[in-house]
């Protein structure tokens, strides 16, 4: 591990603007502007769910379950474990049902379980993938974004909300991470 102390060189591949992330016309995330509510929530969800990859991409697995700054057990392949695990819980949330088991087993196992192997890494993206759609087909069902939905009745709005907040916070700390594995800083 390397020691606090030695800072990577800050750098971006943008050329228009040198602290953005990608230049404006490459940005996977810009597009015409949505319509309406529903559509409006679910392109910042798709939006953030894009800046996590992107600030994932071009990582050896070493790099990406690089830990932060003890005793956090933060790194960007927890991350992308995390949020997979988060996605699983908020189908929870819809259902009447039981609830899913937790993909990581124990408490925290989405970090504590996020080891520098290749094969850890391509479980952890497809198991966000698998589970991303398995939530996006859930609510489909659930158009209304006044409608209550699961055990507890929270609305979809709030649900919808609750995942933006949740990929957005932790977008703001893949940032932090990325920036301290290669320097590599912006949008």
């Amino acid at each position: 591990m390397r020691p606090m102390s030695d800072e990577p060189a800050r750098w971006t591949q943008a050329t228009v603007y040198p602290d953005m992330w990608a230049d404006p016309d490459d940005d996977p995330r810009e597009g015409p502007v949505p319509d309406g509510e529903l559509a409006t929530l679910q392109d910042y969800l798709t939006n953030y769910r894009l800046t996590l990859r992107m600030k994932c991409e071009g990582l050896e697995a070493e790099q990406l379950a690089r830990r932060s700054v003890p005793p956090s057990t933060m790194s960007l392949l927890g991350l992308v474990r995390h949020l997979a695990e988060v996605e699983r819980d908020w189908r929870n949330w819809i259902t009447d049902g039981d609830p899913l088991p937790k993909l990581y087993g124990v408490r925290d196992g989405d970090f504590a379980g996020a080891v520098a192997e290749q094969a850890v890494v391509d479980a952890a993206y497809a198991d966000l993938e698998r589970e991303q759609a398995a939530t996006d087909a859930a609510l489909a069902e659930h158009p209304d974004l006044g409608e209550r939905v699961g055990k507890d009745g929270i609305s979809v709005r709030e649900l919808l909300v609750h995942r933006i907040e949740e990929y957005a916070r932790h977008c703001g700390h893949a940032d932090l991470l990325r920036e301290c594995v290669d320097g590599r800083v912006g949008q």
